[in-house]
């Protein structure tokens, strides 16, 4: 129930554009389909900046294609607040991963022009290009060239498995922009998502306060071993890099299970060459993923599994390189930020725990340059990534109403109160 409250988001209405934007490139199970400027993706931005226009926002796109909706405040000179997420999806992703953390900003401002709230400092709702990764490696690009991680040039660079480079497609679709990566300059980022894990349904609670972001390491193992008859070749003669690989899975996961909690690792990528039932492979290529909220457990883990990968290689003989192709340290968020999430739920009456997030998030790369802090609603049985992932519209508003009053009350008290 809410409390002490004169303004809440309209349950209703927020649903019913989550539901137009699922009609948008939607999946072949009740999901969506909208990869990275797609024509898909391109007629999703179409929807959301028809809808931030109608309250009377005005929409600037940056040089990387990520979409920002300004409502003015009152203060010409003070930074925006920003509220961003992504609209982009897996090829079989759900319909709330990124999509709500969008379209609660704009129920945000839904809700200050119904009421007639003006705040100090500028609102904007942010789109991010490719958080997702999956047609341009890697995710999170554009909030990573908005933080100053990767080099704009580099961002264009990247390509699809057709050969196709974002720069192409920004420009096919377009969604190429004037305002400068980097730009606006902002006051305070929030960031609302799904969890895209079991703890809140499981815990029964309707808001995780998220307090830290695990790093993230993406090693590419290239194992080398020997093409050969696997009927003819003895056993105890073989170079066999799937072996290998298989020890080393096995290795990691047990490494990792001993250092508990918020620690994670996988393998979710592997090929294999060339790849026929009845010949030894003569190369196996995957990547390791692996997670930490403490930087400290992170640097540990990440240097330990490398070393486990080389002794690995050595006693199965094969030969072995690591390529580190994706890298972030873990986040700790704005501690004030924080607490205002914190603070807002309790007053709002909401059930709530503080969470560590496993997933990346644009946010990650947002809190090197700004205050950063996210909030998370529950999602059923902890599914993402997956065209079941599902929420309630009670849970789906429950967050939005904590953004609304966290955004409210950052954007209307003095620059000088705040952050220090």
């Amino acid at each position: 129930m809410i409390k002490n409250t004169e303004i809440t988001a309209n349950e209703s209405r927020l649903w019913a554009s989550l539901m137009d934007m699922a009609k948008v490139g939607p999946g072949i199970a009740g999901g969506s389909n909208r990869q990275a400027l797609t024509d898909e993706d391109n007629e999703g931005r179409t929807l959301f900046k028809n809808w931030c226009e109608t309250e009377n926002m005005v929409v600037k796109i940056d040089e990387l294609g990520s979409m920002f909706a300004f409502r003015e405040g009152t203060d010409p000179n003070a930074l925006p607040i920003m509220i961003g997420s992504h609209l982009d999806t897996q090829p079989t992703g759900g319909r709330y991963d990124g999509i709500l953390g969008v379209l609660a900003g704009l129920e945000v401002v839904r809700s200050l022009n119904e009421h007639n709230i003006k705040t100090k400092h500028p609102i904007v709702v942010a789109n991010w290009t490719n958080e997702e990764g999956s047609r341009f490696a890697p995710s999170m690009i554009a909030s990573g060239v908005y933080a100053g991680k990767y080099d704009l040039e580099y961002a264009y660079n990247c390509t699809d498995p057709d050969g196709i480079s974002v720069k192409d497609e920004l420009t096919r679709t377009g969604w190429l922009g004037d305002m400068p990566v980097g730009e606006p300059k902002i006051h305070a980022y929030y960031e609302y998502h799904i969890e895209q894990g079991p703890i809140l349904e499981a815990e029964d609670k309707l808001i995780g306060v998220v307090t830290h972001g695990q790093g993230l390491a993406a090693l590419e193992v290239t194992l080398t071993g020997k093409a050969a008859h696997t009927g003819s070749t003895p056993m105890t003669m073989r170079s066999n890099a799937s072996l290998a690989m298989a020890k080393i899975i096995h290795v990691t996961h047990d490494l990792v299970m001993d250092n508990q909690p918020n620690t994670a690792v996988s393998v979710g990528k592997i090929d294999v060459f060339p790849n026929s039932r009845n010949v030894l492979p003569s190369k196996v290529v995957f990547t390791i993923d692996i997670r930490a909220a403490s930087q400290d457990k992170f640097d540990e883990l990440c240097n330990q599994i490398k070393v486990k990968v080389h002794q690995i290689s050595s006693e199965f003989d094969v030969g072995c390189s690591i390529d580190i192709v994706g890298h972030k340290d873990p986040v700790a968020f704005d501690s004030k930020l924080v607490s205002i999430i914190r603070d807002t739920t309790s007053k709002l009456g909401y059930s709530n725990i503080d969470i560590c997030s496993g997933a990346g998030h644009d946010a990650f790369w947002i809190a090197d340059v700004a205050p950063s802090a996210m909030i998370m609603c529950p999602c059923v049985d902890g599914i993402s990534h997956n065209e079941n992932e599902e929420i309630s519209s009670e849970w789906a508003v429950a967050g939005t109403n904590v953004l609304l009053h966290a955004v409210l009350e950052t954007a209307i008290i003095d620059n000088n109160c705040l952050f220090s």
